[in-house]
């Protein structure tokens, strides 16, 4: 208890200190909802705050502010609106907030995804598009997704006459696809956690979803109230001594390969010191951690695979599309 009351303490003293600090600084916002001290609107959202966000914009219009804790935030609910943010204007809000899961999940924000808008960020999106996904690249691992694809159909074989999890196989699927194209090889579950794949990724999907007060007030994240920094600082650990033994074999196999993995093709870049910025084993690491959590995230295309197999009118409608559109070619 006494640990509660010091901490709100602090909180006050910091915020007072904060308004005190920005008073000349204070820019004009949108109009929004009334907030309150501290909080700012974060007692507006519920269980479901797009359902809240929802509604005060059928308030407030299609555009307007909050501040969830001491993150000022623009709302953009319209189609106009939101391509004003996302393409008209892109370069000033391309830039991520704070978020504390973004910050141990990828090695500080060193990858593609969760990088600051700046001069990393736009070289590290060039050594992706010129380097690591080019269309030559790609192709060459055309043989790999069609063994995979034959595995999996064999698989459904032997399955012959049983109920089958297609939603699982698909995932699986993928997630063969992408470790095979990345890494080279496929990777039983005991390599990283006796959790496995599935668990551990599940655990990661969890912690960065749920709500962190340091990522509303980053002087808290130092406290962590909610123990959720530690969970994940748990989790940045078996990522990375997974990712270290990964790159660690691939160096010693270096010039014993015939064809490149993307792995490979990082240590390449890597060794060459031809990029225009400090590219190292970090790097290669935040690269692979975001390639691993993706290859087990259930694509579009997995949806539609099972939508195809669930419901045969759906592939006849397909067919009568393509059907159509070659008369018309």
């Amino acid at each position: 208890m006494t640990l509660i009351w010091e901490t709100l303490v602090v909180v006050c003293i910091v915020y007072a200190l904060y308004e005190l600090l920005n008073i000349h600084k204070r820019k004009k916002f949108p109009h929004g909802p009334r907030g309150i001290p501290i909080l700012g609107h974060l007692h507006l959202l519920g269980k479901k705050p797009h359902h809240d966000l929802q509604n005060l914009a059928k308030k407030y219009g299609p555009f307007f502010y909050i501040r969830l804790g001491l993150i000022p935030t623009y709302i953009a609910s319209s189609v106009d609106t939101a391509e004003k943010f996302l393409k008209t204007y892109d370069h000033i809000f391309a830039t991520r907030p704070h978020n504390e899961a973004a910050k141990y999940l990828s090695y500080g924000h060193k990858n593609l995804v969760f990088a600051r808008y700046g001069p990393y960020w736009r070289n590290m999106r060039k050594l992706v598009t010129l380097d690591l996904l080019t269309h030559q690249k790609i192709n060459s691992f055309q043989s790999v997704r069609t063994q995979q694809v034959d595995l999996m159909i064999n698989s459904l074989k032997n399955d012959g006459g049983c109920v089958v999890d297609l939603s699982a196989k698909v995932a699986k699927l993928s997630a063969d696809i992408t470790c095979s194209m990345i890494f080279g090889k496929k990777y039983m579950d005991e390599d990283l956690d006796k959790r496995g794949f599935k668990g551990i990724l599940q655990e990661a999907v969890h912690l960065a979803a749920t709500p962190n007060l340091g990522d509303f007030f980053p002087f808290l994240g130092v406290i962590d109230l909610q123990g959720i920094t530690r969970k994940l600082k748990e989790l940045s650990k078996v990522f990375d001594g997974f990712l270290e033994k990964i790159i660690d074999e691939h160096e010693q196999s270096r010039d014993q390969k015939q064809s490149k993995d993307l792995v490979d093709t990082m240590l390449d870049i890597m060794h060459s010191g031809e990029t225009e910025f400090q590219f190292d084993r970090t790097n290669i690491k935040a690269i692979l951690i975001v390639c691993y959590l993706i290859s087990y995230i259930p694509s579009i295309s997995s949806y539609y695979i099972r939508f195809k197999f669930v419901h045969p009118c759906f592939h006849r409608t397909c067919l009568l599309q393509q059907s159509i559109l070659q008369q018309h070619r």
